[in-house]
């Protein structure tokens, strides 16, 4: 899974342009990163945690995502596609068969 999403990460960066452009040091989101995340508390006199922290956060969570969310949309595509393919080569050839044995 990790190599398919390079691989659309690529095309993707490619077919877009520049706009896409992420650096090096960027690093996707994983699970358990997510799952422990902590994030500071507020300074003192206001209670619960720092919202620009908690915004940057979600817009990279938000931003893995609907890459993720693409690359499937792109690949489910994909699959109909070629399930559609091979129905008809399928069917051709189902009908060829069956031209051969009548000729018999």
């Amino acid at each position: 899974m990790r190599v398919f999403l390079r691989r659309v990460r690529r095309r993707q960066r490619s077919a877009s342009g520049p706009t896409c452009y992420r650096s090096a040091a960027y690093h996707p989101l994983r699970p358990w990163q997510v799952r422990e995340r902590r994030f500071r508390p507020t300074p003192l006199g206001r209670r619960g945690l720092d919202p620009r922290e908690v915004r940057e956060f979600l817009d990279q969570v938000a931003g893995d995502l609907a890459t993720v969310y693409d690359a499937l949309a792109q690949s489910r595509r994909e699959t109909d596609r070629i399930k559609d393919a091979l129905r008809r080569w399928q069917s051709e050839q189902a009908r060829a068969r069956n031209e051969r044995q009548r000729d018999r």
